[in-house]
């Protein structure tokens, strides 16, 4: 969701310089810089922008640089003569030093520099809006480019899950058993009499139904799927892929908690180191 735009557009006298920032953020956050001469089109600005950008927290600032000599900021020769001869007499009366930067401190006296403001022409204004869209796309461009190597890394992460989801199987029968001789050598240890063997069976199934992963398993598989054509069905699915991360979450939380097994934990623990590192990439997709 990050991105640049920069493009400057020259007139005789001036400079306009469009400039776009964009990050990570859940919902449009604009801020703008918009000279005085086109403050009458922020509105048509920012609905242009919402529904090019559609998310992200957008810095938008519009440049002027006076290169002519007529410019709208002055110096009023009047008042700033007034100033001088003022502080001069000033000086002279109370017996001090008159400044040794006169025009340091001149120029920061009030109305001293007066500001012109001139109305803005339709024709400046096509290019000036020319300009904006012109940066609009190389900003919507870096997303492009960025969204494409946010792809690859999905692809990749989610492939890993699925190849570390099928380790999983080659533990499961070994978990099984080893689950059900700890349970008979306990079993052994606490109980001297004779008991329901028949019945130990039935209760022992319906534990180790209990610890069955096969479900987790397949609905982890469809996630990824999903995630896979989610991702592939064009622009502005970036919230509902953060949706089926945090499934593909819940589904790798319930595999640890029920594996009971050292080898099996492992990857679960790898699986979730692939899942952060898709966490961190999720906020940059639109």
């Amino acid at each position: 969701m990050t991105g640049f735009g920069k493009v400057t557009a020259e007139f005789p006298e001036k400079k306009v310089t469009v400039e776009l920032k964009a990050l990570n953020s859940k919902q449009f956050d604009l801020s703008t810089r918009i000279p005085s001469v086109y403050k009458e089109m922020e509105m048509q600005i920012r609905s242009q922008l919402l529904v090019a950008l559609e998310r992200g927290k957008v810095d938008f600032s519009v440049q002027i640089e006076y290169i002519g000599k007529n410019i709208p900021t002055q110096l009023n020769q009047s008042v700033l003569e007034n100033y001088f001869l003022q502080i001069k007499s000033v000086a002279d009366k109370l017996g001090i030093d008159p400044p040794a930067d006169w025009f340091q401190v001149l120029l920061r006296m009030p109305e001293v520099i007066k500001n012109e403001i001139t109305e803005m022409d339709e024709s400046e204004w096509a290019v000036v809006q020319q300009t904006i869209d012109q940066a609009i796309k190389q900003l919507r461009d870096f997303r492009i480019q960025e969204g494409r190597m946010l792809q690859k890394l999905f692809i990749q992460k989610i492939e890993n899950i699925g190849s570390l989801l099928k380790e999983i199987e080659k533990y499961e029968g070994e978990r099984i058993e080893k689950i059900k001789a700890r349970i008979m050598e306990n079993l052994e240890k606490v109980v001297s009499t004779d008991y329901d063997k028949n019945r130990f069976e039935q209760e022992m199934i319906y534990y180790i139904e209990k610890l069955d992963v096969n479900e987790e398993k397949n609905r982890l598989l469809n996630h990824l799927k999903y995630f896979v054509s989610t991702m592939e069905s064009g622009q502005g699915q970036g919230k509902k892929l953060g949706f089926i991360v945090q499934e593909i979450g819940r589904e790798i939380n319930t595999l640890g908690s029920k594996s009971n097994h050292a080898e099996m934990q492992q990857i679960v623990v790898q699986m979730k180191d692939e899942l952060e590192q898709m966490k961190e990439q999720i906020l940059n997709v639109l």
